[in-house]
């Protein structure tokens, strides 16, 4: 019996989806969330922009110290193509509490998040993503003015990617 038990374990964890963690220097893990006003967003929005992508809680003392940065921040570098979008832990407070906080700030809040960035095992933690998609840097711990410049303004400085549009093929 217990022959068979760990050989039906050895198969089911054979044949469960390996986890690959996201790498820098190949494309971001897609994303699907939603914004606490109910907006859907995902990664395929925000194409040709600079994304930082940052998890936090309410109950972590350097993300909260970190949001008014990011907010200041994303106000001023809008218009030069970043995106910021924020994803609370689940461990935080009631949505609810978080509410006010979400309409003051720039950025968006996210009440649900799916997507390929693993357990992140430290708060903050940020992931920023070029304007071509492709994971440009990850940043755990928080961001200081410094740090945003020196990641964040060269990948502002670079073009946005053309988009080749294929022509259409009729069946």
């Amino acid at each position: 019996m217990r022959r068979a038990a760990s050989f039906i374990a050895a198969a089911l964890l054979l044949a469960a989806p390996a986890f690959a963690a996201p790498v820098v220097g190949q494309p971001a893990p897609g994303f699907h969330a939603t914004v606490f006003d109910g907006t859907p967003i995902d990664l395929a929005d925000l194409a040709g922009d600079v994304v930082i992508l940052n998890f936090w809680a309410t109950w972590c003392g350097p993300c909260k110290r970190e949001l008014p940065l990011l907010d200041a921040y994303l106000r001023l570098q809008a218009s030069h193509g970043l995106k910021i979008v924020t994803v609370t832990t689940e461990d935080s407070v009631p949505l609810s509490r978080l509410t006010p906080l979400a309409r003051a700030v720039a950025f968006p809040m996210v009440r649900n998040f799916r997507g390929g960035y693993g357990k992140v095992n430290a708060l903050p933690t940020s992931f920023i993503i070029g304007r071509d998609g492709i994971l440009r840097s990850i940043k755990v711990g928080a961001f200081s003015l410094d740090d945003l410049n020196a990641v964040v303004v060269p990948l502002l400085n670079e073009p946005a990617p053309s988009v080749a549009v294929a022509p259409l093929k009729l069946p």
